[in-house]
């Protein structure tokens, strides 16, 4: 599998990377083994979770996730084998978003523990926390870098505006820079990050890991209609996609997969591959076929008049 560098870390990465959202939710943790053990099977290495995964499921508490995680990662032995992405700064109880320094100090201590390992390989920032300066947020970072509790920072959910901002912060102070950004990224929600943000992270070499990189599965195509969404627990997250641009993208997806005998999930996903300045889309998976969905798109080439078809499908 063709290894992609994470931005100036080094850190290499298969170009699509594994999203743990759905452990402890729609997979069990019996399901869960055997969707990761297909996606490295394939010679994928690259897992993303967070701390609050997946707190918002009656009866969890957050971490679910990351200690299922943990769990396959210790029975099969291959930690080293693996490039573990997780997230800290939401709302785990603490009522608010939060990145302060002694807040991330405890929160990796309990991520690893739910991971089971001794360090993370990147360590994202999950969303802005506008009471927390930056300089105190990458300060605490510093001094997990210097302990080995992780290997490399990055951030979620941020804009132009503010990943400037926390570059210039990194610089003046001599603080760990946002080596990796995660925004969210698919061929309908576009506007976000093509434009500033893209030229800022491909100027800085900062990597990308896209998320909701099939727009919440609507570009799978199984939504066509409001009597679809019932097909899955995310299908309420699908009702704005039903409209006339969304049904122009299906039609583009569906010409294209038509083309390479493809799913429109593997074209959209390899569409996101292809885009400039992305080093890696995340999806995730509920069944084994959707897994190998993931592993036909990371090989899929998409021709150039492929690609303009659906990025005028989604203009």
């Amino acid at each position: 599998m063709q290894k992609r560098r994470l931005g100036k870390t080094d850190l290499s990465i298969a170009p699509l990377v594994l999203g743990g959202n759905v452990f402890g939710w729609t997979a069990d943790e019996k399901t869960s083994f055997d969707l990761l053990d297909r996606f490295v099977g394939a010679g994928l290495n690259a897992i993303d979770t967070a701390d609050s995964y997946s707190r918002w499921v009656p009866g969890n508490e957050g971490g679910e996730s990351e200690t299922i995680i943990g769990k396959w990662m210790k029975s099969r032995g291959n930690r080293d084998e693996v490039v573990v992405i997780t997230k800290v700064g939401s709302d785990m109880g603490q009522g608010r978003k939060d990145l302060s320094a002694a807040y991330i100090e405890k929160a990796i201590d309990t991520s690893l523990m739910r991971l089971q390992t001794d360090v993370v390989d990147l360590y994202l920032s999950h969303w802005p926390d506008p009471t927390t300066p930056y300089e105190e947020t990458l300060g605490a970072y510093e001094k997990l870098l210097a302990k080995g509790k992780i290997r490399h920072v990055g951030a979620s959910n941020l804009d132009a505006g503010q990943l400037r901002a926390a570059l210039d912060v990194a610089s003046l102070r001599g603080l760990p820079r946002y080596a990796v950004l995660q925004p969210e990224y698919n061929l309908y929600d576009r506007a976000a990050f093509d434009g500033p943000l893209r030229d800022l992270c491909m100027a800085g070499d900062i990597g990308v890991i896209t998320y909701f990189s099939l727009a919440k599965g609507f570009l799978s195509g199984k939504y066509r209609s409001e009597a679809d969404l019932g097909k899955s627990a995310r299908g309420d997250d699908v009702k704005t996609y039903l409209n006339v641009r969304g049904m122009r993208i299906l039609a583009a997806l569906d010409a294209v997969s038509a083309r390479h005998s493809a799913k429109p999930a593997d074209v959209a996903l390899a569409w996101v591959i292809a885009r400039p300045g992305v080093t890696a889309p995340i999806a995730s998976a509920t069944t084994l076929d959707q897994v190998d969905s993931l592993v036909r798109a990371v090989s899929l080439n998409l021709s150039p008049d492929d690609i303009a078809d659906l990025d005028s499908a989604s203009a």
